[in-house]
């Protein structure tokens, strides 16, 4: 339900607020159904607010937990970056020196335009949704941010109306058309590629986020003048590809994978080139006594080859993408497993684990997780691992335990 200014006043008003906190944990479409009005609101908008509020908790704690925010429709919150990954877009900007004046020309509910903000002498924050326009003003002012200028326009009317020459523009594409997920840059709006001279005759940089479902390297060949290349995970789940254009840039981009804790703090992170990553020799053999996995970041990035050499390791197989050596290599990013010893997949493999549960890994192996706990009884759980997997000569059943 889109939301007037009078109504975002009303919303953020004390007694409204108190309701929506207190009903955090109930049931909003209950809540349509006793009651049409809400303290003078429609009762559609007080369940929008709630079901928008539970959805924060968790990707956007700041904003949860501060009373005074008005959240929009369901699609724009789910399309909003979390405040991890924006914060992360913040250090960014910096890592490439100047940001004096930044633009985000998908606005939106305002997440990354507050976060970008405290790295930037001034943002410009575009969107031609009056109704969006407003919720991130009033947002923002809530937590105090006081160098953004509003424009409801669209990204290209803004850009070919603007004199000014930025440090930075950023956008973040609807991944979205006629209600349907799309996962290609031609298919985004707007759409990168036809306004790429634009964009990068308005700034010294561009930063491009996409889908992390995106191919980094048609991508990559699509877009061109890619200056470097972010895949950035949250608890080990990727969440985004970031692209940074430049107009010089016309090497190989330096792509760097990089896993994040909740507050947007890296935990590890591990930078390579195309050229690097095919150029890398890989030695191939049996499990030995630590069996490594390589985060969501790393998997998305495509270091396969080059992870391997790096931190000396050996690879299971071309396709398994699970590494072994004698002795840890704590600094791996990614998990790492002690190997106990090899067994067969029955049903008495059950009998070797407390209550009959283990966390199953399948990594190139025949059977799938459902089939193996089928075949052995096994339920998923506890703090033991069944690793099963694959080399170039044989198929590996493996008891271990995760020591990172």
């Amino acid at each position: 339900m889109e939301i007037t200014p009078s109504q975002i006043t009303r919303l953020a008003e004390d007694n409204v607020q108190q309701f929506i906190f207190d009903h955090e944990h109930c049931d909003e479409q209950k809540l349509l159904l006793q009651k049409k009005e809400i303290l003078g609101l429609p009762a559609v908008l007080i369940a929008q607010q709630i079901a928008g509020r539970r959805k924060a908790r968790l990707k956007l704690p700041s904003w949860y937990n501060a009373k005074g925010i008005v959240y929009p429709p369901a699609i724009n919150l789910e399309q909003s970056s979390s405040e991890a990954t924006s914060h992360y877009k913040s250090t960014i900007l910096q890592e490439f020196g100047k940001t004096d004046s930044l633009a985000d020309l998908t606005g939106g509910f305002g997440v990354d335009s507050e976060m970008l903000s405290t790295a930037a002498s001034e943002l410009h924050y575009v969107e031609p949704e009056p109704s969006l326009l407003s919720i991130a003003r009033h947002n923002h002012e809530v937590h105090g941010a006081k160098n953004i200028v509003y424009h409801q326009q669209t990204a290209q009317a803004f850009l070919k109306s603007s004199t000014k020459k930025f440090t930075w523009l950023y956008l973040d594409p609807s991944r979205r058309n006629a209600g349907q997920k799309v996962f290609t840059l031609a298919s985004c709006l707007p759409n990168v590629l036809q306004e790429k001279e634009l964009l990068l005759s308005s700034a010294e940089y561009a930063l491009l986020k996409t889908s992390p479902l995106l191919d980094i390297q048609q991508a990559t060949r699509e877009l061109g003048q890619v200056k470097k290349i972010y895949a950035v995970a949250v608890k080990n789940e990727c969440r985004e590809l970031l692209f940074v254009l430049h107009p010089s840039a016309h090497k190989s981009p330096v792509i760097e994978a990089v896993d994040l804790d909740l507050t947007g703090n890296v935990v590890n992170r591990l930078a390579f080139t195309h050229e690097q990553e095919q150029s890398a020799n890989v030695e191939y053999g049996d499990p030995q006594a630590f069996i490594y996995e390589p985060n969501a970041a790393m998997m998305k990035a495509g270091a396969f080859r080059y992870i391997a050499r790096k931190f000396g390791l050996k690879k299971l197989a071309p396709s398994s993408h699970l590494y072994t050596s004698v002795n840890r290599q704590p600094d791996f990013p990614g998990r790492i497993f002690s190997v106990l010893e090899r067994v067969k997949p029955d049903k008495k493999l059950k009998e070797r684990f407390e209550n009959s549960q283990a966390n199953i890994i399948v990594r190139n192996f025949p059977l799938s997780v459902e089939e193996l706990k089928k075949k052995t009884g096994l339920q998923e759980g506890g703090r033991q691992y069944l690793l099963c997997t694959s080399t170039k000569t044989e198929k590996w059943v493996l008891i271990a335990e995760r020591v990172q």
